[in-house]
């Protein structure tokens, strides 16, 4: 219950940074994140706010955000995984936030995030995909 009144506070203004995320696909996708951003409050550990659309003309069941988070000598410092949204409608596009709490952020971290694993409606079958390649792909393209 923290950790939703912590979002809470965050969106409704009590944000005291908010820094964007970089957003990767991995080929295949089924789901895209789109803005992406963390927004870090005085108190508390920050929150990855994003919003996902459905590319596909299946409901999903549900899919799997990932989170990597590179130091600026960009090593991988730390990495979240979890739920995303329960049931996304075909072609619909749904907010979510996801709280990170793992490891302290520091100003020059890059957050990148994306989606790794979704399951459609009724089915059992998962596609699932390895982001650190494609991270570490759009890592290189952010450095000077």
């Amino acid at each position: 219950m923290t950790y939703l009144l912590t979002a809470l506070l965050l969106i409704a203004g009590q944000a005291r940074a908010e820094r964007a995320a970089i957003v990767v696909q991995a080929e295949g996708s089924p789901v895209k994140l789109d803005r992406a951003v963390v927004l870090a409050a005085s108190d508390g550990p920050p929150v990855l706010l994003y919003s996902a659309t459905n590319l596909t003309a299946d409901d999903l069941d549900q899919f799997t955000v990932m989170v990597l988070v590179y130091d600026a000598k960009g090593i991988l410092k730390a990495r979240h995984i979890a739920p995303g949204r329960h049931l996304l409608d075909a072609n619909s596009t749904k907010y979510s936030a996801m709280v990170l709490d793992g490891a302290p952020f520091d100003a020059a971290d890059t957050v990148i995030v994306g989606v790794n694993q979704a399951q459609r409606a009724g089915s059992d079958a998962w596609w699932r995909a390895d982001l650190r390649d494609v991270a570490e792909a759009a890592l290189k393209q952010k450095s000077p």
